[in-house]
């Protein structure tokens, strides 16, 4: 036994060395400037690109890789930043890009280096983090590739799907209107459309008898989407950058900002394309205008010459419960909580008191960790909706997720042993959420906060 493990000790230190001395440096040069577009073929407007581009590049690298991204603001009427989603940034806080935690934000003119080595496999996406900007097109994906992934040669070929909501307005415009006294109740604007690959009508060429990985990300700005593959099945093999035992899905729910892999496997013949669609989750909305279609449509594309079908109606929305999923590095529960924090969640900020800044300062929660130490947080969510939760710097292990309308968590329920982890949570309506993980990234304070916020 000592031998068996002094040799895996061994082979562990010759991979780490072998790593490192495969590491390279990547550097990317982004000109954020504003460009036009129209994605959803109903409105063009000014839309944030790179390098006089839209939609944006993808980030890659392989873990060990160090990334250097050299950013110049060149919007003339906004400041700006980027935040890599998901990456922890251990020991390298200070790249985190959240402005007003991290860093300044980068005024017109201005220029920013960020500069960071990636430890973590898996599929991520960078944005702006600044004053709610990056609906306005400032998102796109960031992959990790893995030489030593546990799903390597069990696939094909690797195809990115984003998905996301869209907006016709501006965000300046719209965060004046939402967070207004004039709406009291804070009702949500509500997108204009949902795009896949920054477009409608995608088409996904693919071969028979042939497996492919589908990195799925939602870089939208508030909306949850429902996914699915017509005539197919998804086997989920990593959520959020963790690695997962697989698990066959019909229908997959991504909140903004989660990211799922899975493997699809085709036809063995070519006989007929088949439809995918993503769909708003309308339950999020306050009102659903008449005109909103909350479907986007692409075809895994067998055969160009054949007709591309149009996808069948659905009676109910059944997806994949992710709370399910088993890590595959077994890490398990984290059963000695040193610090528990209990918040609540209630949409009601606003309200009469809308123009009265206390009201402000008081709903802003800021807590003290100390290093290695674990953590716990209680998620009540007292509103009627959904709601993802995301912290930067750590992933999460999911201890306990309730059912809708369960209430708050009274503590009663039997623990995983080996939780399921992922940076962003979807905690149920008037439900809970139970979060765990081990503070062990200091050095800057890293923000705990829902999505759906103005960042």
């Amino acid at each position: 036994m000592a031998l068996l493990s002094l040799k895996t000790s061994f082979f562990s230190v010759l991979l780490c060395v072998r790593a490192l001395a495969q590491a390279a440096t990547i550097t990317y040069d982004f000109n954020i400037t504003w460009v036009m577009a129209n994605p959803d073929g109903a409105f063009n407007r000014p839309t944030i690109g790179i390098n006089g581009q839209w939609p944006l590049p993808q980030i890659t690298a392989t873990v060990g890789d160090r990334v250097i991204v050299n950013v110049n603001n060149q919007l003339g009427n906004q400041t700006t930043s980027l935040h890599f989603h998901g990456l922890y940034m251990n020991g390298t806080t200070e790249m985190d890009g959240v402005v007003g935690v991290s860093q300044c934000a980068i005024p017109p003119g201005g220029s920013f280096k960020y500069d960071f080595q990636i430890n973590q496999p898996g599929t991520y996406w960078y944005h702006s983090h600044n004053d709610g900007q990056y609906p306005d097109g400032l998102r796109g994906a960031l992959i990790v590739n893995d030489p030593v992934s546990p799903y390597l040669g069990q696939y094909d070929e690797e195809i990115v799907l984003t998905i996301s909501d869209w907006y016709h307005d501006q965000m300046q415009t719209l965060i004046k209107s939402f967070i207004n006294v004039e709406n009291p109740t804070g009702v949500e604007p509500v997108p204009n459309a949902a795009l896949l690959n920054d477009a409608q009508n995608l088409t996904v060429s693919v071969e028979p008898s042939k497996t492919y990985l589908f990195r799925m990300i939602n870089v939208g700005a508030y909306a949850g989407q429902y996914l699915w593959f017509e005539g197919h099945t998804m086997r989920i093999v990593e959520v959020d950058g963790i690695y997962t035992e697989p698990a066959d899905a019909k229908m997959i729910y991504i909140t903004a900002a989660q990211r799922y892999s899975v493997l699809l496997t085709t036809k063995n013949d070519t006989s007929a394309n088949f439809a995918f669609v993503s769909s708003m989750d309308e339950d999020l909305f306050d009102r659903v205008p008449p005109t909103l279609n909350p479907n986007v449509t692409g075809w895994l594309m067998y055969d160009a010459t054949k007709q591309l079908p149009t996808p069948a109606l659905l009676d109910k929305f059944d997806p994949f419960d992710d709370f399910t999923l088993v890590p595959t590095d077994g890490e398990e529960l984290l059963d000695n909580v040193d610090h528990s924090i209990t918040l609540r969640v209630k949409m009601e900020n606003l309200g009469p008191n809308a123009g009265n800044p206390f009201v402000y300062g008081t709903n802003t929660n800021a807590f003290i960790l100390n290093k290695n130490k674990v953590i716990e947080i209680v998620v009540n969510n007292d509103d009627p909706g959904k709601h993802p939760f995301h912290l930067h710097g750590h992933n999460f292990q999911a201890v306990v997720r309730s059912e809708e309308s369960a209430g708050i968590y009274i503590g009663n329920e039997t623990l995983p042993k080996i939780p399921m982890r992922r940076d962003t949570f979807m905690v149920r309506p008037n439900g809970n959420i139970v979060l765990r993980f081990r503070a062990d990234n200091p050095d800057k304070s890293h923000p705990a906060h829902l999505i759906l916020s103005t960042d």
